[in-house]
């Protein structure tokens, strides 16, 4: 089996532009500090069926899922509707959402949480675009990972897992945890290193994460796979493409 294999460019579409070739697909983010409606729909086309690569999403990196306040909860699945209406405008694949809550430590409103992330992935349905959820419980509002794992299982919503994101918050333990639990939800992968001392989104093999173990569980994968690395560098990008095909054992 063979996984896609892209990279995130934040919301920059010169970024896209300089990075993507030779990339699956580019992973764009949209609604948080640009506008959704602004983008030059045109020229992301041009560079797409260039690059001969595919689009994914990512929505608003800031914005919780669900707060205490029912109205406030009311217009962020307003708000995410009509991201998730604009990314199937543009044709992207998946929409990749932050795992956050304004209190994740309030378990009155985990059930919340999991009522929210139902209706923002019905809406992706409805826009023909898979959510899936991502984990950042290192994060001050995100949901610890075996907590993200029930409420992704409780709601049939597909994981994005990010895979520093797990190291930075219980390590190789966590990462090694959690895809023995919940690996079969996972359908996206954000690939990247770090160290513990808080360096993130490194080139794989800079850091400390043990990839074997995301290779004893997900050997074979056959989802997608979006380089994380913060760096304009195409060289280090492509090498940390290569390292990730090598420990999935997807083809060169």
């Amino acid at each position: 089996m063979d996984a896609d294999v892209g990279l995130t460019v934040g919301d920059s579409i010169d970024r896209l532009a300089a990075t993507v070739e030779g990339f699956d697909f580019a992973e764009l983010s949209i609604g948080d500090g640009t506008s959704a409606a602004e983008l030059d729909e045109s020229r992301l086309e041009t560079i797409l069926s260039d690059a001969d690569a595919d689009l994914s999403v990512h929505l608003p990196y800031k914005q919780v899922v669900a707060t205490p306040s029912p109205e406030i909860n009311a217009g962020i699945v307003d708000y995410m509707t009509r991201l998730l209406d604009r990314a199937g405008e543009l044709d992207a694949d998946k929409a990749v959402l932050h795992g956050t809550l304004r209190d994740p430590h309030d378990t009155d409103l985990r059930p919340v949480f999991a009522d929210q992330l139902a209706a923002i992935a019905a809406a992706g349905d409805d826009a023909g675009v898979k959510l899936v959820v991502e984990n950042v419980g290192h994060q001050a509002r995100g949901l610890p990972l075996s907590v993200l794992g029930d409420l992704a299982r409780e709601t049939d919503t597909a994981v994005c897992f990010d895979v520093g994101h797990a190291y930075m918050e219980d390590g190789d333990d966590g990462v090694e945890r959690f895809l023995s639990g919940w690996g079969d939800l996972v359908s996206h992968l954000h690939v990247h290193d770090v160290r513990s001392r808080g360096d993130t989104h490194l080139p794989i093999g800079a850091g400390e994460v043990d990839y074997d173990v995301i290779a004893d569980h997900l050997g074979g994968f056959d989802g997608t796979v979006a380089v994380e690395v913060f760096t304009d560098d195409v060289g280090l990008l492509r090498d940390s493409a290569r390292r990730a095909r090598n420990h999935l054992a997807t083809d060169l």
